[in-house]
């Protein structure tokens, strides 16, 4: 019987790691629409200040986004491909 149940495990980390990553993606896609609210409020109070803030948002929008990218190595390590 133990035979037979060993020989039907399913290699769950693909699909966990592809939920993770999902999960994962929330925060940097929370994180680029905050960055760029800020950068569209602080504009229209500021307009003279647009260059610097434009500057600093799309800095903090590349600092962002490197957590997805790492998400994806992370993935592609987890789910074993």
């Amino acid at each position: 019987m133990s035979d037979t149940v060993l020989a039907q495990v399913v290699n769950l980390n693909p699909g966990l790691a592809a939920i993770g990553y999902g999960l994962g993606a929330i925060g940097p896609g929370i994180g680029v629409g905050l960055i760029f609210a800020a950068v569209i409020n602080g504009t229209a109070r500021q307009p003279e200040a647009q260059g610097k803030l434009q500057t600093m948002g799309y800095t903090t929008f590349v600092l962002s986004e490197v957590l997805a990218l790492i998400g994806v190595v992370v993935y592609f390590i987890a789910s074993n491909r």
